[in-house]
């Protein structure tokens, strides 16, 4: 499978980011690609009123995203912002939209960390999503979800050969270090390819950081079910193009069935 990780610097346009968004799509299908995946928030970004610009997953700007994906033939995953249940926050929702699919995930955990407190403005999800691209199972996630294993073993468990992690991955002491480690941890605990797409840098696309708002850090990477990076994108907006092999998923398993092998841990007493 041929996947395009569109790595974007998001402005609190939606209007705007949609026209990233096509763009991505265009070069995606003209490179090939079966999926194309942009970074969490794409739709606004952090920092923004997200309660001004949220829509529902059948609103005119998923409607457009749609429109696009059918058009170009492929599979888009897309961070945007959807009404929570309660009125006064919304969800961090993935569209999951192309042939023969569309659905949406919203972001399970919620980063309550380093200071933040997106649980203050974000509902969370309660449901993991494994869907079909062109006959590979993908599973998806967001962001502050590597830092928990169990989400990504439970997709593979669910036949996922590849999981999509859309992002916008503040910077701070450590944190470029920790999603390369985290990323390529997550591959080889679910013995999955991981296709990690970041917000591009603000600045190397002209954009001020919004104060307060994770800005993005670039740095997308595909990592193999062995935890080796196949490829990675720098700081600035670019469309990083690879090439998954999901028959060496198999393989991996096989060889490495970490998998069958895990055992329930209960603490003694």
């Amino acid at each position: 499978m041929r996947a395009a990780l569109c790595q974007v610097a998001s402005t609190s346009d939606p209007a705007h980011n949609l026209e990233l968004v096509r763009d991505g799509i265009r070069t995606a299908a003209d490179a090939g690609a079966e999926l194309a995946v942009f970074p969490e928030a794409t739709m606004a970004r952090f920092g923004t009123r997200l309660r001004d610009v949220a829509q529902p997953c059948d609103g005119p700007w998923a409607d457009a995203v749609r429109e696009a994906a059918a058009r170009a033939h492929l599979t888009v995953v897309v961070g945007m912002f959807t009404p929570a249940s309660d009125g006064d926050r919304v969800r961090n929702t993935l569209l999951v939209t192309g042939p023969g699919c569309d659905t949406h995930y919203d972001k399970i955990h919620l980063f309550d960390a380093f200071g933040s407190r997106e649980s203050d403005w974000v509902e969370p999800g309660d449901r993991t999503v494994v869907v079909s691209v062109d006959h590979t199972r993908v599973g998806v996630a967001t962001c502050y979800d590597v830092r928990f294993p169990a989400v990504f073993t439970s997709l593979a468990r669910q036949g996922a050969e590849v999981v999509v992690l859309p992002a916008s991955w503040g910077d701070g002491p450590g944190k470029a270090e920790q999603w390369e480690l985290l990323v390529r941890a997550r591959a080889l605990d679910s013995t999955s390819w991981l296709l990690a797409c970041d917000q591009a840098e603000p600045t190397t696309a002209g954009l001020e950081p919004l104060p307060g708002s994770a800005g993005g850090i670039g740095a997308s990477l595909a990592v193999s079910p062995t935890g080796q990076v196949g490829a990675r994108a720098g700081a600035a907006p670019e469309v990083l193009v690879v090439d998954v092999d999901t028959d060496e998923v198999a393989a991996v398993r096989q060889r490495l069935p970490v998998l069958r092998h895990a055992r329930g841990l209960h603490p003694p007493g």
